[in-house]
């Protein structure tokens, strides 16, 4: 870790010539008072420091200890260092991000990251929160979704902007390449931290980072931009498809009538009771669950047949002529 002294923001870039990580963030017209997630790694770092930059006295800092390794506190010092040499305030937060049975230790600390992350920016006022995730984590993004056979939501990737626990999150930065961050934050002589876990080649991320990512730069080298237009591309048929699912779902008034279901087609009644499910219930269906819910809709033939499927965390019940779910 550096352990130099942070130094404050040097001048920007002269005239004419765009700053790399300032340009994103002059394009942005975001409320204040506003949040920057901070780690102390050089992707934060260099978010923090612009974003100090371009709304000064307006940005406050929000670093998490995930308490996962033993260098966290150290990470934490760091981060309290640089943010008392900026001039800004840093908020932290401790949490446990250890995953529960059967869950991933990235989901795991992924969700206790937003969950922290929201809390503080309630606590402190903050109108939104940017995050410092950038066109090399959009690409890996996409490629995870794709190993793992997702289907639109996971191909759309990482959004710009979102909602989560009550809170604005933005990410300025997704189409600033990874390499240009790090150079800027050498160049302006600023200190960051190296997470050791980012070489962890247990982590499918990381494998993808070291092996996968100059593969493509070689063969590829404009993968960053196409791979983010695909992305735009599901995200914007998504929108379509929800679009379609929320006029099916009002008329029949608010709830799937298993009747009206079934005179749709197969694709469209899938649509909607992902939709339904996702929005309603908060509930995200596996493939094999949907597949078997419409196999059970279509066998609704008498009043008397009985529906009873499990679906995330509860169930999916026949009630009369509808659809209802219940919690497990």
């Amino acid at each position: 870790m550096a352990a130099s002294p942070t130094p404050r923001p040097t001048p920007a870039e002269p005239p004419g010539r765009p700053d790399p990580v300032l340009a994103p963030l002059q394009a942005l017209n975001p409320p204040h008072p506003l949040g920057v997630a901070f780690s102390g790694g050089a992707d934060s770092t260099a978010l923090l420091f612009a974003a100090a930059r371009q709304w000064p006295g307006a940005v406050h800092a929000v670093h998490v200890h995930h308490g996962l390794q033993a260098a966290a506190d150290a990470f934490t010092e760091h981060c309290a260092r640089s943010c008392e040499g900026l001039g800004v305030p840093l908020h932290v937060r401790r949490v446990d991000a250890r995953p529960a049975a059967g869950e991933s230790p990235e989901d795991a600390a992924r969700g206790a990251r937003y969950q922290a992350l929201a809390a503080a920016a309630r606590d402190a006022g903050l109108a939104c929160v940017l995050l410092a995730q950038h066109a090399d984590d959009q690409a890996e993004t996409l490629l995870l979704a794709l190993s793992r056979g997702a289907g639109l939501p996971g191909l759309a990737s990482m959004p710009a902007r979102f909602e989560r626990h009550g809170v604005v999150f933005l990410r300025p930065l997704l189409a600033v390449p990874g390499a240009r961050l790090r150079n800027w934050a050498r160049e302006q002589a600023i200190a960051f931290i190296e997470d050791p876990t980012n070489a962890d080649t247990r982590y499918t991320r990381n494998r993808i980072r070291r092996d996968l990512l100059p593969a493509l730069e070689r063969a590829f080298p404009a993968f960053r931009e196409t791979f983010a237009r695909s992305a735009r591309h599901a995200a914007q048929a998504q929108r379509l498809l929800d679009e379609v699912a929320a006029a099916d779902l009002a008329a029949m008034g608010g709830e799937p009538d298993i009747g009206a279901l079934q005179v749709l087609s197969c694709a469209r009644q899938g649509n909607l009771l992902r939709y339904w499910l996702r929005t309603v219930h908060a509930q995200q269906p596996s493939a094999a669950q949907l597949d078997e819910l419409l196999a059970q809709v279509a066998d609704c033939t008498t009043r008397g047949h009985r529906l009873r499927l499990k679906v995330g965390a509860g169930f999916v019940l026949r009630d009369g002529p509808r659809l209802r779910f219940a919690g497990g």
